[in-house]
């Protein structure tokens, strides 16, 4: 029997879209207003869902509070009250719309969970904006 365990969490971050090869004019013709020099800012929440058996000695697919723990290592702290081009590194080189953003928080998220456990990842960009990544 598989069951999956959802913890849900929060980050406010700045962001600008943009590529560095391209001019000013065909980044504003793509992005539009994400491409302000300035940055913008989102309130993302994020839904982490974490798939697995249950553990027959404690009941568990995961221990919430170690997901709760994964998360805030991760993400929160990594992301929380950043700008996502100029403060986390994985930005540097990657433009950092919702789609390049679950893919990284899955990578880091994955990275600490136990092998035979399945990640979702969704992100909510705005209430009505959202990507979702599993990996695949």
């Amino acid at each position: 029997m598989r069951v999956t365990v959802s913890r849900r969490a929060h980050f406010n971050a700045a962001h600008r879209l943009y590529r560095k090869d391209w001019s000013f004019e065909k980044n504003n013709e793509i992005f539009g207003k994400c491409n302000n020099p300035n940055y913008h800012g989102h309130n993302y929440e994020l839904i982490a869902s974490v798939t697995g058996s249950i553990d027959p000695e404690t009941g568990y697919v995961i221990d919430v509070k170690i997901l709760k723990d994964i998360i805030k290592m991760e993400v929160e702290d990594a992301f929380d009250h950043k700008n996502l081009n100029l403060d986390v590194p994985e930005f540097e080189n990657l433009n950092p719309t919702a789609e390049n953003i679950v893919v990284v928080i899955y990578n880091k998220i994955k990275a600490k969970l136990d092998k035979n456990l399945d990640l979702d990842v969704t992100l909510y960009e705005t209430p009505r904006n959202f990507v979702r990544y599993s990996g695949n």
